[in-house]
């Protein structure tokens, strides 16, 4: 009995000690969530706080340090568009100058890259032989003449028998017969002089264009060998002034030019009128001034281009037959537009742009259609306002909406809307 109540005591005991330690637990809980609660609380403000400073600032980067940028408004002038090709620049005339008679060369009359006019002695290949043979040649002409006298007098004779029937039929035709035979010796005897002479003058190689005369490529003293495939090569002469640039234009660009010859009142791309400039390696401009004056009159099937000629005075011989040279074609009359310079230009996939900055100095996302390039401009056919304001230098570091600190230039006004 001692046992049993003993043990419903202990039972008692550990039940009141499980009730205090569950008040205690329940009591610890509490007071952990009110503590997270509050810091919860804390964090969240500070978090609010801290956008409020940030939309104050105006969404700026860099602990609100505005980006500095250039800006300038767009340059609206009259511009003229040319369309640009590559080719090599030709002389008008070239000649290779070889030699028409064999012989021993005996002289170079020219210094290497001479200036030489039409006319002028180049070399000398010795002349004696072909002196010898002239001479034969008008000595066997005498002697066909002397014949032909003698025939032509036997003739006379022969007709004065013949009416008086004192010669036969026959011996008049033989007479007759060698007088014909006389006058073609007499000729042949002539043509031979005539050929003995010219070989004599091709003894002297004189140059046949003005023009520049290359180097000597036979010297004195060695044998040239004249007339048909294997005339030996004694140098070139090129003309200078003026000299030729051939290039090949498509098929849209030549219907262009003659659409716009057409417009102006021009005529044909061939006539002289429709101009063109050129520019060398060492030259940005286009400084050189011609005038087309040949275009093909068949189109090149395989490139689908035509060849046009452009004609260029070269007084000071700056230009040389084989350099390479840019040429560019008037493409339209001059009209207004506005330019930009190609930095400005930002590309968004397949699209083009550049930034403005509005009145409250924010930049503007504009979309905008390209024109021609003018020098190293663009022509901007939509999208902007000659009083619009827009970013020059500094474009990689901008988004929409952002506040900058401008600097307003100006786009320079010079030849061709050069930026």
């Amino acid at each position: 009995m001692k046992k049993e109540t003993h043990r419903l005591a202990v039972i008692h005991r550990l039940r009141l000690q499980g009730r205090a330690l569950s008040t205690v637990w329940h009591e610890s809980f509490s007071l952990s969530a009110r503590l997270s609660n509050g810091l919860l609380a804390v964090f969240t403000l500070m978090v609010i706080a801290g956008c409020g400073n940030h939309d104050k600032s105006g969404s700026q980067p860099g602990h609100g340090q505005l980006p500095t940028v250039k800006i300038a408004q767009p340059l609206s002038q009259q511009v003229t568009e040319w369309d640009e090709y590559t080719g090599r620049i030709e002389a008008v005339n070239s000649v290779d100058v070889r030699a028409r008679v064999s012989g021993y060369l005996e002289k170079v009359n020219f210094k290497a890259g001479d200036k030489v006019h039409k006319g002028d002695l180049l070399f000398q290949i010795d002349p004696k032989p072909f002196a010898a043979q002239l001479n034969y040649a008008e000595a066997e002409l005498e002697r066909a003449k002397s014949r032909h006298e003698l025939a032509k007098n036997d003739l006379s004779r022969a007709e004065r028998l013949f009416r008086a029937k004192a010669i036969s039929e026959e011996e008049h035709d033989s007479r007759s017969k060698g007088l014909r035979e006389a006058v073609a010796a007499v000729q042949s005897a002539q043509a031979n002089v005539n050929t003995a002479r010219l070989n004599l003058e091709y003894t002297q190689i004189r140059s046949p264009i003005d023009g520049r005369i290359g180097r000597e490529l036979i010297t004195a003293g060695n044998v040239v060998n004249g007339g048909g495939g294997d005339a030996t090569l004694l140098t070139f002469i090129v003309s200078t002034d003026p000299v030729y640039i051939y290039v090949d234009a498509d098929e849209r660009s030549v219907l262009k030019y003659r659409r716009q010859a057409q417009k102006d009142g021009r005529g044909s791309l061939g006539d002289e009128q429709t101009p063109v400039e050129l520019a060398v390696a060492d030259e940005v401009s286009f400084p050189h001034q011609g005038h087309l004056d040949y275009i093909s009159p068949r189109e090149d099937a395989a490139t689908g281009t035509l060849t046009l000629r452009g004609v260029f005075a070269n007084p000071d011989e700056l230009l040389s037959p084989g350099f390479f040279a840019r040429m560019r074609v008037r493409g339209s009359a001059p009209y207004p537009a506005i330019l930009i310079p190609d930095r400005a230009i930002g590309t968004d996939q397949a699209q083009r742009f550049v930034w403005v900055v509005n009145q409250e100095n924010q930049v503007e996302y504009r979309k905008v259609e390209l024109g021609a390039h003018i020098g190293q401009s663009r022509v901007i056919t939509q999208g902007l306002k000659p009083e619009d304001w827009i970013v020059i230098e500094g474009i990689q570091k901008l988004r929409p909406g952002i506040k900058v600190s401008p600097e307003r230039s100006t786009v320079a006004n010079g030849r061709d809307g050069k930026i």
